[in-house]
């Protein structure tokens, strides 16, 4: 077996010890099935065993759950949901047959086990589990559910009650959780665990499952008639359809496994969920949740954009323009990975204050549990508050997040270049100024480059990298190390008038504002974009940009010779009625499109005596397809125009940067699922009922009558 040991010692205890090779971690891959199924007919027919211990041959980890590249190159085969199916009841069977061989297993769980690694150890009469590790089921978050007994034995375990949100969540679990939620069986420190599973099995073994044992019963009931049924199911579903708008299946379909797994014997509810885990598998779903969030997302946190052949680098010292929130924010990540941090303002105090967004978001995390005081205290000592220039002396980097005016970025640039050393490099975190003229006030353009992070800093994954005309591969590589350094996610695109975030994200809160000009209904607007996946509706948006800021964006455009379209103008009317002449200029100046009463916000009741409702309003499905294919169809306009270089990075930048719905996989993997042709046909339809901003180019229907794809086949992503 070239995927695990088996070896049986002088009690007759076997030792089945995982180690998949050329993986840093264990998965699930065919081989290692078929050696696992190997060694339990080994255990099973083995008269002198009494027993077997599973465990992994790797330090610090056990399973890691199934291999997504096999599961992704199912789809380049075109899986049925039948195939799928097969393939989930293939691990299942094998995993009954461990847990009904007659021989007690006992599972020594020596790190982290999640998904189908979990589901090895849940189907083991026995689990120790080592105190730095964590367990769970995140399938979910893949667009799948456990396809090899999860939904069945875990409810099975606990109870409904119990199941349903680790199920749904999709969070893994720590040991002290996992042993208190009853998961595993003891928690000890990992040079323990094979001797405590031993010990089990030497002393008080048993071969057989609760749920095989006669009179079995679910705890705390199952079907109609449990008294959590109105809050496991009828509500559940209920919430479950709210939050993901029916857009995702996954969670739904784990409901289903819930109530009718449970309602009937363990080994046709297996078969129900394998139905489940098939009808999944061979959805678009969970194809573009596991190419785009799993797949590229893993390729660009490993830094897949870094130009070859520079050196590896770290920032040490990092100086920061501007302690507003995107600086402080900037600020706060960089310290917390390690590096001292100069803060600079105008004004002593602007610094300080910048300072206190740390040690407020410390104290929350203290107050948690999840930090030290001593962290903390380590954490605060890094940042330097200063109005100083020469404090940035011996700096490696430099980020400027000074307010968005050309005039006020060239001065702080400026003062910068005079005093840090000609190794540093300088990045802009500017949304909307293209890097290519900021960097013309910097003495070095090839060491200038743009990192725009999203708000708030402290929780936004994503950092757009911006390469300017003249910026080297080694200013971008040494952007992408710092990026890595502090734990985010980066994706590069080259240099234009907003870049490729701003400039697809302006469109939606644009057509948003374009429908309101309209007449339709402001709250059919909002709701639609939360219908489809969208997290905040486009006017809320809006305000929260500030309408003031739009409208500067959009005049300082036109003022450096920007070619107005055709609807700009209708923009641009809507936001001069709101700032100008009704003073309403978005959340942070009291009120826009939106009241923000003491708790909450409601739209301002007296927006449609201003942008008066239309007799006949629009079904709400093309209000929905509006909001989606104006972003999707921006972001092909970005491809053609040289903005986007991958494919991948359009579509993580679509869904953690400007919350584009990850059911879709990304704007251009929402392309691709519908089809080019039917992509294009559809927004001629669009352009000719509302205006040429949604006429696709020459190129595209060019790529359209071609029969091609922004992305390659997933194999060949794999």
């Amino acid at each position: 077996m070239k995927t695990l040991t088996y070896t049986v010692d002088a009690d007759g205890i076997a030792t089945i010890a995982i180690d998949v090779p050329g993986r840093p971690m264990n998965v699930l891959t065919p081989e290692f099935q078929n050696d696992l199924a190997a060694a339990v007919e080994s255990l099973a027919g083995d008269a002198a065993v009494k027993g077997a211990i599973i465990t992994s041959g790797k330090p610090g980890a056990f399973i890691a759950g199934a291999d997504i590249k096999d599961m992704v190159n199912s789809f380049a085969a075109g899986i049925s949901a039948k195939q799928g199916a097969e393939l989930s009841q293939k691990l299942s069977r094998l995993l009954r047959r461990l847990e009904t061989c007659g021989k007690p297993v006992a599972c020594a769980i020596n790190g982290l086990a999640l998904g189908g690694g979990f589901e090895v150890a849940l189907a083991c009469h026995y689990r120790v589990l080592a105190q730095d590790a964590s367990v769970g089921l995140p399938e979910v978050n893949l667009g799948l559910l456990p396809g090899a007994g999860g939904t069945q034995r875990l409810p099975r375990l606990v109870g409904i009650e119990k199941a349903g949100p680790i199920l749904l969540g999709g969070q893994p679990l720590k040991a002290a959780e996992a042993l208190k939620l009853g998961l595993v069986h003891a928690v000890a420190p990992a040079a323990e665990l094979v001797g405590l599973a031993r010990k089990w099995l030497l002393e008080t073994p048993r071969a057989v499952q609760p749920w095989d044992e006669k009179g079995y019963r679910i705890p705390g009931g199952a079907g109609p008639a449990a008294s959590h049924a109105a809050i496991s199911f009828t509500m559940g579903t209920a919430v479950a359809a709210k939050n993901t708008q029916r857009n995702l299946p996954a969670p739904l379909a784990i409901l289903s496994c819930l109530y009718e797994g449970t309602l009937l014997p363990i080994d046709t509810a297996l078969k129900v969920e394998s139905k489940y885990f098939g009808q999944l598998l061979s959805g678009p779903v969970a194809r573009n949740l596991m190419r785009t969030m799993f797949i590229n997302k893993n390729a660009a946190d490993k830094l897949a954009r870094r130009p070859d052949g520079v050196p590896a680098s770290k920032v040490k010292k990092l100086g920061i323009l501007g302690a507003g929130m995107m600086g402080a924010g900037i600020a706060h990540v960089s310290a917390a990975a390690g590096i001292e941090v100069v803060l600079l303002d105008s004004t002593r105090e602007m610094a300080e204050k910048g300072k206190q967004l740390s040690a407020t978001l410390l104290q929350k995390a203290l107050e948690r549990g999840k930090t030290t005081q001593a962290k903390v205290d380590a954490q605060l000592e890094r940042i330097k508050p200063t109005t100083d220039y020469a404090d940035l002396t011996g700096c490696d980097l430099v980020i400027e997040a000074v307010f968005e005016s050309r005039a006020i970025k060239a001065e702080v640039t400026q003062k910068t270049d005079a005093v840090i050393p000609q190794t540093a490099i300088f990045a802009s975190n500017t949304s909307t100024l293209p890097i290519t003229g900021l960097a013309a006030m910097f003495s070095r353009p090839a060491d200038f480059i743009g990192l725009h992070f999203f708000s708030p800093v402290d929780k936004m994954p994503l950092v757009e990298v911006i390469m300017g005309r003249d910026t080297s591969p080694a200013t971008l590589a040494k952007a992408l190390d710092y990026v890595a350094q502090i734990r985010k996610t980066p994706i590069v695109v080259n240099d234009s008038p907003g870049f490729y975030t701003s400039r697809v994200f302006a469109t939606y809160f644009q057509e948003g504002i374009l429908m309101l000009e309209e007449g339709v209904a402001p709250a059919l607007v909002e709701n639609a974009a939360r219908m489809v996946g969208m997290s905040v509706g486009p006017l809320a948006v809006s305000d929260e940009v500030t309408l003031e800021l739009q409208l500067k964006v959009i005049e300082q455009n036109l003022a450096d010779g920007q070619a107005p379209t055709a609807h700009l103008p209708r923009i641009v009317e809507v936001l001069r009625t709101m700032v100008c002449d009704l003073k309403r200029s978005g959340r942070r100046g009291g009120g826009g499109f939106y009241d923000y009463p003491a708790e909450g916000k409601t739209l301002w009741p007296a927006l449609s005596q201003h942008f008066p409702l239309a007799a006949q309003q629009p079904d709400v499905e093309e209000a929905k397809k509006r909001l989606l294919y104006i972003q999707a169809l921006e972001t092909a306009r970005c491809v053609e125009a040289g903005v986007v270089m991958e494919p991948a990075d359009a579509d993580l930048g679509s869904i953690l940067g400007i919350g584009f719905p990850a059911w879709t996989g990304g704007t251009l993997s929402f392309i691709d699922t519908l089809g080019l042709p039917a992509f294009v046909a559809e927004c001629e339809r669009l352009a000719a009922q509302y205006g040429p901003r949604f006429q696709p180019s020459e190129w595209l229907k060019a790529k359209a009558r071609k029969g091609e794809t922004f992305h390659p086949p997933l194999s060949a992503a794999a």
